[in-house]
């Protein structure tokens, strides 16, 4: 009965293996999740999905196969006598087929909407058994109890099993690996670029070392260790102005998780392409600059360098001297970004374009050729791309 299901989601290629089918199939054979679709769809994603960033596609495939299935909850009785929740519905309204089949919808989803926010703002008062407001039983489409085939259930169990909004709620929308960022997905990507080590001073309780101790010395013996730190050294470069006025925001949501996720983080700024100079405050971006040169000589070559930038602009400003739009510079951008890549091999491209729009500007692909393809989309999976490649 749920073979379509499992050929739902390898078709929206949530990764399910046949083992992780069966270890669900166990668990349903031993009454892990009941009769209650809510437990089966908790158990059902708890098996089957690996990673967090196939939660959505997981989400729309279930709302899909189990569309209008409302379940029995845990420890209900299927019994002929009359359920204790429909004694509480005395003045629902039962229609007959005929009077269903003349029940209005109202026209889609977005006028159902628009509806309820109407009828949120003009009720004042509490009703049942209307074909207007919101209420109980009835054939209005915004409550619970009644019947609507285009309704919204607010508060009480679903009935009919045709509510629009139930299970299709899309709560995991924005950690697809196909859209683009939001802070929190940016820190869960920015993890995968870890090393731990276990540095400065021994602050932290040593359990196991402390039992080892204790047991051997037959006293309490406590041992403390250093506390276990991400020890990866960024320097992040940030373009700024121009065309990436339309990325401040996701930038700026770049730039709070690299410093909540490094403690070793430096970054800097520039416009369109690296050039002799940079700067740290975009008021002074003209009186204090730093030479590039400084930081090649300062930051040795075990730090990773991320730079970010829609790298659009004229192709004379990456392959010819004076192809700046800012000032006259003596040597060619790609000159100095093939000097960065030299000193911090390990460096990526990250660009806020969609990638799909990437070979209608020719500068993307020459930024790309100096930094050895090793350009990546600011979408969840570009981003984890971008991490494994400066974490090898």
């Amino acid at each position: 009965m749920l073979l379509p299901f499992f050929t739902a989601l390898r078709e929206a290629k949530v990764p399910v293996s046949l083992k992780e089918w069966l270890h669900l199939m166990e668990a349903m054979d031993k009454g892990v999740a009941g009769r209650d679709v809510e437990a089966f769809y908790h158990l059902s994603r708890a098996v089957l999905v690996k990673d967090e960033k196939h939660y959505d596609r997981f989400d729309q495939v279930f709302g899909k196969v189990f569309k209008g299935l409302e379940g029995v909850s845990p420890g209900e009785e299927i019994t002929a006598d009359i359920p204790e929740d429909w004694l509480r519905l005395l003045t629902e309204k039962y229609l007959t087929d005929e009077e269903k089949a003349q029940v209005e919808a109202l026209g889609g989803f977005d006028k159902l909407m628009e509806t309820l926010k109407q009828r949120l703002e003009e009720q004042k008062e509490r009703h049942q058994r209307g074909n207007r407001w919101i209420g109980t039983g009835g054939t209005s489409p915004f409550g619970h109890g009644g019947y609507n085939p285009e309704g919204v259930r607010i508060g009480g169990p679903g009935r009919h099993g045709r509510a629009v909004k139930v299970w299709e709620r899309r709560e995991y929308r924005n950690l697809d690996d196909t859209v683009e960022l939001g802070t929190r997905n940016i820190k869960v990507a920015l993890r995968r670029l870890r090393r731990f080590a276990r540095e400065g001073a021994a602050e932290e309780l040593d359990i196991d070392g402390t039992i080892d101790g204790t047991a051997r010395q037959g006293w309490l013996d406590i041992h403390m260790r250093p506390e276990r730190r991400n020890t990866i050294k960024v320097l992040l470069f940030l373009d700024v102005g121009g065309s990436m006025d339309g990325h401040v925001q996701l930038c700026e949501e770049l730039f709070s998780a690299a410093r909540t996720e490094f403690k070793n983080l430096e970054f800097f700024y520039f416009h369109n392409c690296l050039y002799e100079g940079v700067w740290k405050d975009n008021r002074r971006r003209h009186s204090e600059r730093i030479p590039t040169w400084d930081l090649i000589h300062k930051y040795p070559g075990d730090w990773r360098a991320i730079f970010v930038g829609d790298a659009t602009m004229s192709p004379y400003e990456v392959t010819m001297p004076g192809g700046s739009v800012e000032h006259w510079n003596e040597e060619a951008g790609a000159v100095w970004l093939k000097r960065a890549r030299e000193q911090w091999d390990k460096s990526v491209w990250l660009n806020p374009v969609p990638e799909r729009h990437w070979s209608y500007t020719p500068s993307v692909s020459l930024i790309g050729e100096v930094m050895e393809h090793r350009m990546f989309p600011l979408t969840l999976d570009g981003l984890e791309r971008a991490m494994r490649t400066l974490a090898r």
